[in-house]
């Protein structure tokens, strides 16, 4: 009997220890705004916590706002947010061009509200000028100081789409007017819905569209987007934003992101974007090849 008594104790002791290194005991919840690029950055994220021992539990589909509140309530252990987005919308401070003076900023501002910010990358889903590459050739603009420099001289004859938020925020045509010293006439601008922009270029309704960097219609179109050469528009990098008591229970998290963080830029977004809104592939098959491709999940 103390012999059964012993092993039972044992085998007690060893399911203990057992399911405190089960996955079990890594726990992470982990939001996505409601659209593509923010579906796909929570399913890779997922792959690669699942593929290290963690349960993810994806919530989708949120807003702005609510993310934020989520972050800050716990609803949502992590996302990953523009850098711009915090600032303006969420800190209500002026915009910043530098990424890595933007993250600082950041960084140093949200700890009041127990956020972390890490894993800052390269990919900076800020707003665009673009216009038909041919268009753009003839025109010889390859700049926005070259856009500037010909609406300067021929004010009526270029017809601009955006939407009505960009034609009238700090960070949109205001701003970029009296940064590059041009102004849009009144009569020149066709405001209209996000999206709809894209397919007034197409069809020679406008000739320069308002954009942001990793939309995938900039590459279905061939777009040509204008360099940025005074660099105007803010920093919308992308970082994880954590809350800060998850980070301190799994500050394993910020490593095991970093080969994720260094495989993202514009040019990666804009395609898995494409081949999500574009192609009609899956996100989650997107997602897994990219990272698959990438040699960024296990064997």
């Amino acid at each position: 009997m103390r012999k059964k008594l012993c092993l039972l104790a044992l085998l007690a002791s060893l399911l203990l220890v057992l399911s405190s290194c089960s996955p079990g005991g890594k726990n992470i919840t982990v939001g996505a705004k409601s659209f593509t690029e923010q579906l796909l950055l929570t399913k890779m994220t997922a792959f690669v916590l699942e593929d290290n021992g963690y349960n993810v539990e994806e919530i989708q589909n949120l807003g702005s706002s609510a993310m934020r509140q989520a972050i800050e309530t716990q609803q949502v252990d992590m996302t990953w947010e523009y850098v711009g987005t915090a600032l303006v919308t969420y800190l209500n401070e002026d915009p910043i061009v530098d990424k890595n003076e933007a993250m600082k900023t950041i960084q140093e501002l949200d700890k009041q509200n127990g956020i972390a910010w890490t894993n800052l990358t390269d990919a900076n889903n800020t707003y665009v000028l673009a216009m038909k590459q041919e268009k753009a050739d003839e025109l010889g603009i390859d700049t926005i100081s070259d856009l500037a420099a010909y609406v300067k001289d021929n004010p009526d004859e270029l017809r601009f789409g955006m939407e009505t938020e960009f034609a009238n925020r700090k960070d949109g045509l205001p701003g970029l007017e009296e940064h590059y010293g041009f102004d849009v006439q009144d009569g020149s601008i066709r405001e209209m819905e996000i999206g709809l922009y894209y397919s007034a270029l197409e069809n020679g309704e406008i000739d320069v569209t308002e954009g942001f960097s990793t939309d995938p219609q900039i590459k279905s179109l061939g777009l040509k987007i204008l360099e940025d050469d005074e660099e105007f528009f803010p920093s919308y990098n992308l970082a994880a934003s954590i809350n800060q008591d998850t980070l301190d229970e799994h500050p394993e998290i910020t490593e095991l992101l970093k080969p994720l963080q260094n495989a993202l830029t514009e040019d990666s977004l804009r395609e898995l974007n494409y081949q999500v809104d574009i192609e009609q592939k899956s996100v989650e098959r997107v997602a897994k090849d990219f990272l698959e491709a990438n040699d960024l999940l296990k064997d």
